[in-house]
């Protein structure tokens, strides 16, 4: 019996792990292997074809600007798109996703100017054009290849772009809707002007900055007054006001008062000479400029000064006091300085009582000869201190003091902008018209507050009221801008000396339409007008101005110098992208920032409405800013970036996005390099997670069905849960809560799988005969698991689903894919409700186990064994197997044992050192079977059974 006492090694009779799947991801070297792989087998066409047919469930891609390469707020905005797109089309829906890009538009003409050194204004316009269009190719290119770099989805091959001509046509089919409706129109009106790039900006394109300029307090005399104002000396009476932009003082027309406000006569100095200043406000406007404050000589009210007339202090001109609603009591001293060509509330004052529109600045900035001579050729920033040093000389200068303001820059140059009025193109948002399908006379500002009130969902549900205070703010829409790089408004101006307003109706847009949809907006600047009407019959166009209709002055008519503002074109893709290409209409979802509540959306909402009577999207997800871990704005002048190569270099995609999928979206993101490590330590748990599962199946044959696990069984508990997952993600998945999503899948594999059920059904996978019935179902179980969890992480993970897909069920093919597959659905599996009770007494179980451990110096849990009260009142604990409760607790044996008395739970009547007792060479179990067998070694019953021993 030499032989039996030889020290034994069991190790090659063990079922040991064995899968292709690594350890290590390898993903910057692997994913693009896999990319290449799905672009070689087509695999979004594969997924179009076999979704025909399916519902329909329409995402419709917001078009990023064609500028440089994608940063952070791209990874952030197309992974989330990805996740929409992979998970609706996996919950059976088909989704077709067009990806676009927005080509026009000053960013890229700046850009293109900077690198040339040109000027603003080029003569050559086509040169510029050219330049721009290659510039935007070079970079939807690029932002194409990084963006399926992050393993997304889209119809890559088609994009739109808002440059290709048959969008630029499409685009004009709207605005021809538009001008039928008699929403357009043209007129001189104060708009943000940015003096750098010399053109109108709308809100949208504007960002704000401190500045510090020069707030002047001006004394403007008056001239007349109506005896209802009860002004003693008039003759040395001034009218007190308050402005932060000297510069505009040259263009002041009226004065505004509110008719309702107490204003009083003040003394301003020993000489006799008053001031009129709201009461309410005079003590603080007296006392910053260091002058006494006395009662006034007489109050009045701001209607009693309605009516008088006062001297420009610096030009020959004499204005009128009017009144206005908006003149309020906050800043400044109640008397409004009011020019209607450098303000919007001045302009409609200076419309409803009949003031010039004056603006004497240029579209450089500086003034024209319209000007005091001394600030002719002025720029408006140098003008301030010529201004004020004026004042100063003529004793009209009250006080002045420097501070710090926000203040608008434009969003490309970031340099300050100025109000100015130019005659532009409008979109009127509180103009009566009738849409289409009803009768009803409605405006775009109410028809745009009803959808957001009624029609669209929001995610989050603040971006509601968020949306609605800016639609119920928002002025009229100024589409116009004065740049060569973008489509052209197609108006055309009456030949010199030939007096009418411009020529643009729906059919002159038609005819211009058609030929861009042929040849593209570069047509408006190569062809004449008589080429460009060719199709156009004017003499049958009710629509068209008399001097259009008399004679042919078609190759004298000069062309409209404006293009459509970027967001017009923009905001059209519903028609252009949607309707065009896909032939679908409304959108199911707009996902982007939220300042596209202002953006994006907004603009969006108004055409769409307008053409179509309803919204062009039933819901919209916005997500926040990125910044630093510190809170501040991420910039490069900061050096607080994070660049996207690097973390692709560095990381992976399937990371980054693990990333994004953690993240709560609902306000600005804090961004480090550290927690994208943190994510690459997440991923690699659920990655180990699955090739454990992965791992156990090697010799597992899933078409040699198994029975349904009992449901007391451990392996019941496991389906449970799994149901329970696959419940809650594809909720989650519903509701586009990606970050509950995130929790779920990692809990699941971390505590669920890795430290309760793998943890438990290790020793059976290992130990159990390979063909054994108890280990062939727990197969089967991983087997569901790993199949429906690669499922479930497919639209996050889609190159690690890909690999352990190809794991588990053989080689992916384009026939083949976890990509093409469905999202598991809910099965009830069959599962005893007390298993929430064992899993709650499990809980004091390892706790005494613990205690035991450090108490007694044991190392190895499986030296001890549990002995756990089983007495009527814990009669749930009789009805489970006590050796899945041993192997629950990682120890080699439970004991069940009956009490007279009852106790309130399941709890440990003794932890049971079990050292002295033999253990399994094999398993390393002292579960009280371990004898000596027939070759010699001490094994237990299961094991002898294993190995044929027993």
């Amino acid at each position: 019996m030499a032989e039996s006492t030889e020290k034994r090694s069991y190790k090659q009779t063990l079922n040991l792990p064995k899968t292709g799947f690594g350890m290590k991801a390898n993903l910057v070297q692997n994913e693009p292997a896999s990319l290449k792989r799905w672009q070689q087998a087509g695999l979004y066409q594969r997924i179009r074809e076999l979704r025909k047919g399916s519902p329909r469930w329409v995402f419709h891609d917001g078009p990023p600007y064609a500028n440089g390469s994608i940063h952070l707020g791209h990874l952030l905005n197309k992974v989330l798109k990805d996740l929409v797109v992979r998970s609706r089309t996996m919950m059976g829906f088909d989704v077709p996703y067009t990806p676009g890009w927005d080509c026009h538009g000053l960013p890229i003409e700046h850009k293109v100017m900077q690198e040339s050194a040109a000027q603003a204004g080029d003569p050559d316009v086509m040169k510029v054009r050219y330049k721009c269009k290659a510039y935007a190719e070079k970079y939807v290119k690029l932002q194409s290849q990084q963006m399926q770099r992050l393993l997304t989805l889209a119809d890559y091959d088609e994009p739109y772009l808002t440059m290709a001509p048959g969008y630029e046509a499409a685009v004009l089919d709207v605005f021809g809707q538009m001008v039928k409706h008699g929403l357009v129109y043209r007129a001189l009106k104060p708009v943000h002007w940015s003096i750098e790039n010399r053109t109108a900006l709308a809100e949208a394109e504007l960002e704000y900055y401190d500045r510090q300029d020069t707030s002047v307090y001006v004394l403007f005399d008056l001239d007349s007054a109506p005896a209802s104002a009860k002004l003693p000396g008039i003759e040395c009476a001034s009218l007190l006001i308050w402005t932060t932009t000297p510069w505009t003082l040259p263009a002041n027309m009226a004065v505004a008062v509110a008719p309702r406000a107490e204003y009083g006569v003040y003394p301003i100095d020993d000489s006799g000479r008053v001031a009129i200043i709201a009461t309410e406000l005079a003590p603080r406007v007296l006392a910053a400029a260091g002058r006494p404050v006395a009662p006034p000589f007489g109050v009045m009210r701001g209607s009693d000064l309605v009516g008088a007339t006062y001297r420009h202090p610096f030009i020959n001109r004499t204005s009128p006091v009017v009144a206005a609603d908006y003149v309020t009591l906050e800043d400044g001293t109640g008397l409004v300085h009011t020019a209607p060509g450098h303000g919007v509330e001045d302009y409609q004052t200076g419309k409803r009582v009949g003031l010039e529109i004056y603006c004497p600045v240029q579209a450089d900035g500086t003034f024209d000869n319209t000007a005091p001579q001394w600030l002719r050729g002025v720029d408006v920033w140098k003008a301030n201190g010529l201004v004020v040093e004026k004042l100063r000389e003529s004793g009209h200068l009250f006080h002045d003091h420097k501070f710090t303001h926000s203040y608008p820059h434009d969003w490309r140059g970031k340099t300050p902008t100025i109000f100015r009025a130019t005659e532009q193109w409008f979109i009127a948002v509180d103009r009566n018209f009738s849409p289409p399908g009803t009768d009803k006379a409605q405006t775009l500002r109410d028809m745009a507050l009803a959808a957001t009130e009624k029609q669209v969902a929001f995610v989050p549900d603040w971006g509601r009221n968020r949306m609605r205070g800016m639609l119920e703010s928002r002025p009229d829409w100024c589409i116009s801008r004065q740049r060569a790089w973008g489509l052209p408004i197609p108006a055309f101006f009456p030949p010199p000396g030939v007096e009418g307003e411009p020529l643009l109706t729906p059919a002159s847009i038609t005819a211009v339409a058609e030929v861009f949809r042929q040849h593209g907006s570069d047509s408006w600047f190569k062809l004449d007008a008589a080429a460009l009407l060719a199709n156009y019959d004017a003499a049958n166009d009710p629509d068209a101005p008399q001097w259009a209709k008399a004679s042919d002055h078609r190759p004298l008519l000069r062309l409209s110098g404006d293009i459509f503002d970027v967001w017009f074109e923009s905001g059209c893709s519903w028609n252009a992208a949607l309707k065009r290409m896909q032939g679908d209409y409304p959108a199911d979802l707009y996902l982007e920032g939220s300042d596209q509540h202002r953006g994006w959306f907004q603009v969006s909402l108004l055409p769409s409405l307008a053409v179509t009577g309803k919204p062009a999207f039933a819901a919209l997800l916005t997500h926040g800013f990125m910044v630093d871990k510190d809170g501040r704005k991420m910039s490069k002048s900061l050096g607080n970036t994070v660049e996207v190569d690097a973390l692709l270099k560095e990381l992976g995609a399937d990371v980054c996005r693990w990333w994004v999928c953690s993240l709560n979206t609902d306000n600005d993101i804090k961004v480090d390099m550290s927690f994208f490590r943190l994510a690459g330590e997440e991923y690699r748990k659920v990655r180990n997670t699955i090739r454990f599962l992965l791992s156990n199946l090697s010799d597992f044959d899933a078409s040699v069905a198994q029975p349904a696990p009992e449901p007391t069984s451990l392996d019941a508990w496991a389906l449970g849960e799994l149901d329970r997952l696959v419940r809650g993600a594809r909720e989650c998945y519903e509701q586009f809560d990606f970050r509950a999503l995130h929790e779920m899948i990692f809990n699941f594999c971390n505590d669920t799988l890795s430290a309760v059920y793998l943890a438990a059904v290790k020793d059976r996978l290992y130990c159990d005969a390979a063909n054994g019935p108890r280990r062939r179902q727990t197969q089967a179980v991983i087997h569901a698991v790993s199949d429906a969890l690669i499922r479930l992480i497919a639209p996050v993970l889609p190159h690690t689903a890909d690999e352990a897909w190809t794991a588990l069920h053989g080689e992916t093919t384009a026939e083949k894919s976890v990509h093409l597959e469905l999202l598991p659905k809910a099965t009830q599996p069959a599962v005893d409700d007390d298993w929430a009770k064992v899993m709650t007494d499990r809980e004091g179980w390892l706790k005494a186990l613990e205690e035991a451990r450090a108490g007694r110096g044991i190392d190895n849990p499986l030296d001890l064994g549990l002995k756990i009260c089983a007495c009527p009142a814990a009669s749930h604990v009789q009805k489970f197997d006590p050796v899945d409760l041993a192997d629950l607790c990682g120890i080699s044996r439970v004991e069940l044992v009956a009490q007279a008395g009852d106790c309130p739970q399941a709890k440990v009547l003794e932890v049971v050192d079990l050292r002295q007792e033999p253990r399994c060479e094999r398993s390393w179990k002292r579960d009280g079977s371990v004898t000596e067998r027939s070759d010699g070694g001490m094994l237990s019953q299961r094991d002898a059974l294993a190995l044929g021993l027993a």
